[in-house]
């Protein structure tokens, strides 16, 4: 005999909701209690389905591997692809290697390179964002898809509204961040005066690990390494 699914009443929706307060504040708890006992760290983003022939995969290890030899370790969204590549230059180059795992229904397992115990679980986008953006002092953004952009539009919004501290955002590959960079200036400055022309100041484009770091090592000649906010 067949049921009918009875829909939830606002007031289960609400209870519910509540109840999933305390799911959240365990997440920031944990979070914060982990992620301040691992220094300074350097956030790196990218695709999940960057497989490792590509050349943005090995581009990715050796910039974490210079980033660790600069003093930093390492920051991923915990997964494949580009991820991966973080973790695993991070880890073989013997520095910090951490990973900010989400749960979702494709691409995202987290990665053999992470550090046993730095490996962070989150159910929550909004909270793991959090972490990323409190504890790295740099964001080195290599070529991605939606989740990526995500990350960073959202830091160079926090940083432009002045509701973190300025950090060096890095974008990674020429060939692939040319186009958004020349669309920026032409249609959200010069066509729409949507942005000001220092906005652009708060991104860097590269397309070597010996420039990543540089940009890092001259910012930090001048600003202090803590959590931004």
């Amino acid at each position: 005999m067949r049921t009918e699914k009875h829909p939830k009443g606002w007031n289960e929706i609400k209870t519910n909701d509540s109840w999933a307060i305390f799911k959240i504040m365990g997440e920031f708890v944990s979070g914060f209690e982990k992620m301040s006992k691992i220094g300074p760290c350097v956030s790196i983003f990218g695709s999940a389905r960057t497989k490792p022939d590509h050349k943005y995969y090995k581009l990715a290890e050796n910039v974490a591997k210079k980033i660790v030899e600069g003093g930093y370790g390492v920051i991923t969204g915990g997964g494949p692809g580009i991820m991966e590549a973080g973790n695993k230059g991070a880890h073989l180059a013997g520095g910090t290697s951490v990973g900010l795992n989400i749960e979702l229904p494709f691409e995202q397992h987290d990665n053999p390179y992470i550090d046993a115990d730095k490996n962070l679980d989150f159910d929550y986008f909004f909270v793991r964002k959090v972490m990323f953006v409190k504890y790295s002092q740099g964001f080195v953004v290599m070529p991605g898809g939606f989740g990526t952009l995500d990350e960073l539009f959202e830091a160079i919004t926090l940083i432009q509204t002045h509701k973190i501290g300025k950090f060096p955002i890095i974008l990674v590959g020429r060939d692939f961040w040319a186009g958004l960079l020349d669309w920026i200036k032409a249609t959200l400055l010069d066509g729409y005066a949507n942005i000001s022309e220092k906005d652009l100041d708060l991104i860097h484009l590269v397309d070597n690990e010996d420039e990543v770091i540089d940009i890092l090592d001259e910012f930090y000649k001048s600003s202090d390494l803590s959590p931004n906010f």
